[in-house]
């Protein structure tokens, strides 16, 4: 390929909880010569590649593509995947992004089984056609043009290939799932981030806020069966956020390969302009009758999705399960939120620079052992404080006996 320059944590042991927890505490700097020490440096993602490309960090943690984008851009390397870092076991098959609902759209049953069922076969053909739907992707978040990040450019198809394999898109409700999900909300809690709905709830009680899960079952049974039910009609145009995001690909091939899902399943949202780029506006189409207009609203964060859901303005949206929670936990109003299914799980990694020496997590471990002895701590970024990334981040830190503290900007 061409480079161009410039959990399962299901059956988790409370000692991992604990972990989680300390991990999230920020150390006394004047610490940081008595162990090895890592300084983490919060910033936006679009922002990473550039800063480690000029030697202003030395890695970064982050979600795809640009995990990718450092690699394609030749100024980093992959130590470990978010799956693969320690505690061992405790990350496989975590938590991401997922499709969600409010109460509105739930109370039409038939039609949101219909767009969870969409979803699902999305997923099946990224599976399915991997480079078809790195290509799409690549088509609908740069027009198939390159990525610019300061000065990275990197070819958008490229990068597409290289993320997509990496990351697990499943809609399947696992046991795995729902407790990664419950781990995060303890991380939340030890933050005091999270101090609303949730804040002392049981994992039973945390489901029955968090969950409706009676549009997916339905869902996964017409699938099995062969043959989607049909919803009636509705005259309202629906509309249905996203992120600019690969981890979106599911309702992107929807809409890109619109053809295969109508010849394949009669079931379709078909765009009503076809051109290059992100699509707005769509006709869905259940066994081929049309059930209703469909807007697609991009966001610029999980958070602005959810108040846009809270407000009605949009009554689908597929985001990370993250701020499906916080809004949950400090919901208020009368429009209340559900999460109905993940959509993908995994998808992150730790990326260090070209000329260090790490490449896997040993090494990385030593590097920053070796590097904190000589009084130059190594600094990763890192996109929030208390995201799936910064808490897995910091737990892989605390198990290798490394501490982390907080760059002061």
């Amino acid at each position: 390929m061409h480079k161009k320059h410039l959990l399962s944590v299901a059956g988790l042991l409370v000692v991992c909880v604990a972990l989680v927890f300390a991990a999230g505490c920020v150390s006394d700097p004047a610490d940081s010569d008595k162990t090895p020490t890592v300084e983490i440096l919060y910033t936006g993602a679009g922002t990473m590649p550039g800063l480690l490309a000029t030697g202003q960090v030395d890695g970064y943690i982050i979600w795809q593509p640009f995990v990718a984008v450092g690699v394609e851009g030749d100024v980093g390397k992959v130590v470990a995947y978010s799956q693969d870092l320690p505690p061992e076991g405790m990350w496989k098959e975590h938590t991401c992004c997922a499709i969600g609902a409010n109460s509105e759209a739930l109370k039409n049953t038939d039609l949101t089984t219909s767009i969870v069922a969409l979803m699902i076969l999305g997923d099946k053909y990224i599976n399915d056609y991997p480079d078809k739907a790195a290509e799409l992707t690549a088509d609908w978040l740069f027009s198939k043009q390159n990525m610019v990040y300061g000065n990275i450019t990197v070819n958008s198809v490229d990068a597409m290939n290289a993320s997509i394999p990496t990351i697990m898109f499943s809609s399947t409700v696992t046991d795995a799932w729902i407790a990664s999900n419950e781990e995060f909300i303890k991380s939340q809690r030890e933050l005091n981030l999270i101090t609303g709905k949730l804040a002392s709830t049981t994992a039973e009680e945390s489901n029955e806020l968090l969950y409706d899960f009676g549009p997916y079952e339905a869902a996964t049974a017409q699938i099995e069966a062969g043959t989607l039910n049909t919803p009636a009609p509705v005259e309202n145009t629906i509309s249905i956020g996203y992120l600019p995001s690969d981890h979106d690909a599911p309702l992107f091939v929807l809409l890109k390969d619109w053809q295969y899902f109508k010849d394949t399943y009669n079931s379709y949202l078909k765009p009503t302009t076809e051109s290059t780029g992100k699509v707005s506006e769509a006709e869905l189409f259940i066994n081929g009758e049309k059930i209703a207009d469909v807007t697609f609203v991009e966001g610029s964060g999980g958070p602005q999705l959810m108040t846009l859901l809270s407000q009605n303005t949009i009554q689908y949206a597929v985001a990370g399960t993250p701020p499906y929670i916080s809004a949950i936990d400090k919901s208020t109003g009368s429009v209340s939120l559900k999460i109905l299914a993940p959509i993908q799980l995994e998808g992150s990694g730790l990326v260090a620079s070209m000329n260090s020496p790490a490449n896997d997590w040993e090494s990385f471990v030593q590097w920053v052992t070796d590097r904190s002895a000589a009084g130059d701590n190594v600094v990763i970024a890192d996109p929030q404080l208390g995201s799936i990334q910064d808490v897995q981040l910091k737990a892989a830190l605390k198990d290798a006996g490394i501490t982390a503290i907080t760059m002061q900007q």
